[in-house]
């Protein structure tokens, strides 16, 4: 699928465009790059003059830590635009890496400009996408402080794989999902030892299993009723059910 594909299946989850929005939106530069695991689009620090949105893989914002050490603050998937703020907030306050091999398309910002002033219904399509990624902030603000680390590490594995399969990318309940345990440590706020000890807490209950890089689902609502998922925050597809 093309990249601007990506990011009109993505919009029209929750936005609706007319002919002539999509038709301007295909006319959009789009450069293409494809990144290695762990590398990053952009970095904290730095002035971007193009927006990234996810074409294939996983992307990852995270904070660099005095240490050293990483605080990974949220998760993207394809047709995601992870750095849409960096149009108005001009210096990046965070970084933007692959998870696994990603491909991104750069889009610049003075395009991006222009469009939106010709075509508002982007602007708000796109607005609206970055207010689904402040609730998504939110739900995980809310997991990582009130949240048991069992009930944490559901929720989190509840969220990726139900937003992936909306994207297409979970086959016979199996998602290829890259990360390492220290990775979702490090999402968490936990300590590899915990986040080992409560991958075999979730094995033992059954409703799911991590393990090389594969999130598998046997039994969706019991993850989610461990995970205490409600997917009202992620907002999708809720305009077209009106």
């Amino acid at each position: 699928m093309a990249p601007i594909d990506v990011l009109l299946n993505k919009l029209a989850q929750h936005s609706p465009l007319e002919f002539d929005d999509i038709k301007r939106i295909r006319h959009l530069s789009c450069s293409t790059q494809v990144l290695s695991s762990g590398q990053d689009f952009v970095r904290q620090g730095d002035f971007p003059r193009a927006s990234a949105i996810v074409v294939e893989g996983l992307v990852a914002r995270y904070h660099t830590l005095e240490s050293g050490g990483r605080q990974y603050l949220s998760y993207h998937l394809p047709g995601d635009w992870p750095d849409a703020q960096a149009l108005f907030l001009e210096r990046m306050d965070h970084s933007v890496c692959a998870v696994g091999r990603a491909v991104v398309c750069a889009v610049p910002h003075n395009e991006l400009i222009e469009l939106f002033c010709e075509r508002p219904t982007i602007a708000f399509a796109v607005w609206r996408q970055t207010l689904i990624d402040a609730s998504i902030f939110r739900e995980a603000i809310t997991n990582n402080s009130s949240r048991d680390a069992l009930t944490r590490l559901a929720h989190l594995f509840c969220e990726l794989y139900f937003r992936a399969k909306q994207a297409g990318l979970v086959k016979a309940n199996i998602y290829n999902l890259p990360l390492t345990q220290a990775q979702i440590g490090e999402t968490l706020g936990m300590s590899l030892v915990s986040v080992n000890r409560n991958l075999q807490r979730l094995r033992k209950h059954a409703p799911a299993d991590f393990k090389a890089g594969k999130l598998i689902v046997r039994d969706w609502e019991k993850l989610a009723a461990l995970g205490e998922f409600d997917p009202q925050y992620l907002h999708q597809q809720l305009r077209a059910k009106k």
